[in-house]
Formats: C-alpha cells, sequence, structure tokens
C-alpha cells in the first residue's frame, strides 16, 4: 500500500480530490516502478487539482502532478536497474497516466530521465518542469545566436517557476535580464535571481502598436495572450523570442510586422514531448549552472496534504518560485 492523491468524476459528473491509500495493483501500466521521493506542483498542476480546467485530467480516476524524482524500486527495462535515481517531466503523466503526486509511480522507462551528477533528487524537483522549461528557452536562445553581447534579455512572468530559473540561468551566462511581472513586492527577490532591471507588467498588457521601440534581443515569455505580442512588437532586429506558456492567453493579437520587418524568430518551447537527447542537455546544463542556494530561496516545502489549499494559490497567483512536494516515509 500507499498514499496518494486522486481526482475522481462520480456518475453526476462531480469532480473530487482526495489522500487515499492506494494498492499496488492501481498502478498504470509501464516497466519501471518508481518509490516517488519529491514530486512538485506546476501551474498545470494546479489546474487538474483544483479543477478549474477538468479538460487537463483526460480519464479518471488520476493521480495527478507532471513531475516526480524518485529511485527505480524494480525494473524490467535493461535501460534501468533497482536503485537507480531518475526524474520524469511531462509525456502525460497526470494527465492520461498515472503521475507524481503519490508515493510510486509506473511508467515506461522511455520517459524517465537519469537524475544528473551534483544535483538532488529534491533540488530536481526544486526546478521540475518550471526549470527544465526555463532551460529549454535559454539553449534556444543560444541556438538561435543570441548572445549577452546581443543586447538585453526581457523575461515575462518573472515571479513565477520558470521565469524564476530563467532569470537564475539568464544571469549566470552573462546576459542583462529584465524582469516582467505584476507583483512590484518581489522587486528584491527578482534581482536577487538576477533580474537587472524590473518593469510593471501593466506596460505590456494594453493592445499596442505593430512595431514597436527596439528594446530587446531575446525574450522569455511564458503570458501568450497580448504580452507576447507586445513583446514581439518591441523586439530588435534579428530578435528571438522563446513562448512556452499562456498564463495571460492562448490568443496572439499579433501583425507580421516584426517577423517580415526586423527578422524576429518567435521559437516555440515544447517541454511535455522534447526528445530524450534535448531533455538531457537542459537537466544537465540546470545541475552545472543553478546554485542551491539560489534554489533554496525561490523554494517552499508542502506534504500532500497541503497540495489542494496551495494549488488554489497558485491559481490566484500569490505563490512565488517553485513548490516542492515531499513523498518521503
Amino acid at each position: 500500500m500507499f498514499t496518494g492523491l486522486l481526482i475522481e468524476k462520480n456518475e453526476a459528473g462531480e469532480y473530487g480530490v482526495s489522500l487515499r491509500e492506494l494498492d499496488d495493483t492501481m498502478l498504470p501500466e509501464g516497466d519501471v516502478t518508481v518509490r516517488v521521493e519529491w514530486s512538485t506542483l506546476n501551474y498545470k498542476d494546479a489546474l487538474a487539482v483544483t479543477g478549474k480546467n477538468p479538460s487537463i485530467v483526460r480519464s479518471f480516476p488520476m493521480v495527478p502532478g507532471v513531475d516526480f524524482a524518485g529511485v527505480v524500486e524494480t525494473s524490467s527495462s535493461p535501460e534501468f536497474s533497482p536503485g537507480d535515481k531518475v526524474i520524469l517531466n511531462g509525456w502525460g503523466v497526470g494527465e492520461k497516466h498515472w503521475g507524481g503526486l503519490a508515493e510510486k509511480a509506473r511508467v515506461s522507462a522511455d520517459w524517465l530521465t537519469p537524475l544528473p551528477e551534483g544535483i538532488s533528487p529534491k533540488d530536481a524537483m526544486s526546478l521540475g518542469t518550471a526549470g527544465y522549461t526555463a532551460a529549454l528557452c535559454v539553449n534556444a536562445l543560444e541556438d538561435h545566436g543570441v548572445t549577452p553581447e546581443s543586447g538585453p534579455i526581457v523575461v515575462t512572468g518573472a515571479a513565477g517557476g520558470v521565469g524564476s530559473v530563467a532569470l537564475i540561468l539568464l544571469s549566470r551566462a552573462g546576459y542583462k535580464v529584465a524582469a516582467v511581472t505584476g507583483r512590484p513586492e518581489e522587486e528584491e527577490y527578482l534581482r536577487t535571481l538576477g533580474a537587472s532591471e524590473i518593469l510593471p507588467r501593466s506596460q505590456f498588457s494594453e493592445k499596442g502598436k505593430p512595431l514597436e521601440k527596439a528594446r530587446w534581443a531575446g525574450a522569455v515569455d511564458v503570458a501568450g495572450g497580448q504580452i507576447l505580442a507586445n513583446i514581439c512588437a518591441s523586439m530588435a532586429y534579428g530578435g528571438v523570442v522563446t513562448a512556452c506558456g499562456l498564463a495571460a492567453g492562448m490568443s496572439f493579437p499579433a501583425t507580421v510586422a516584426p517577423f517580415i520587418l526586423r527578422g524576429v524568430t518567435l521559437a516555440g518551447i515544447d517541454s511535455v514531448m522534447c526528445p530524450a537527447p534535448v531533455r538531457k542537455r537542459a537537466w544537465d546544463r540546470l545541475a552545472r549552472d543553478v546554485n542551491p542556494d539560489r534554489l533554496a530561496l525561490m523554494t517552499k516545502e508542502i506534504t500532500l496534504r497541503d497540495v489542494p489549499e496551495v494549488s488554489r494559490n497558485i491559481l490566484e497567483g500569490t505563490v512565488r518560485g517553485r513548490v516542492v512536494v515531499s513523498l518521503k516515509s
């Protein structure tokens, strides 16, 4: 038996979340069983747990949680052996396959990434999908030729998980970074992570011109919507925007002007189905470049019992940085 958070829907269509004692026979199919030590809460997890977006969960009952870190308990795959430390991000877990907010998980070996040297399972989940996505964004900026000498980088949603880690990685790599936030009280926190300039979200949230003053060589955007459109309009010639979120909406009310008049590149970042070599490169960067002390500054630790309440707080925008969930007995 093991403990997990279970989302269920009854015959009347009523959505419920509860802490349950589960049995190994209830675990889904997979060739590796992992004893989960740490998980985390992302925006997508909060939507699933609260039922604010019930379409996140594709089948019931479901254990939510798109991330976990732990130790292999049993394996029929030659890729992993009992005792191996592993992490998982994405691949539909917590949506259509039981995820990480339980003490055990059974998954496909293809979905697992070996825990890199130099990082603990807890720190890996302090980073989680948010940190891994931030690393994908920074790597994409570099792959498109954006260097510290190219000019400043702007990061939206900077007090959130992706934004916080992006600030750390970009400042570590020598970039000058502007942080966009709707929480001006977080200025000291953002500057500690590496921001050199703090900009109000309101500066980007209203409809702007097709082309604004050219300011940025690169961008990490978690918002989408009007904010992303305005970021694109204010890019310098040859600038690169990495788009990885939709916190401000799925629409993109922009024009083609930045792309055909300034040669701006809009690079989409997918963390869910990302190929293994790209994942490994991102995680190697995180293990190398993120100082554990800085990570601790942006991380809050909770238990499974706290997940529903903290999920509501995440959707209300009152949680900064990252939340890790301890599943260690």
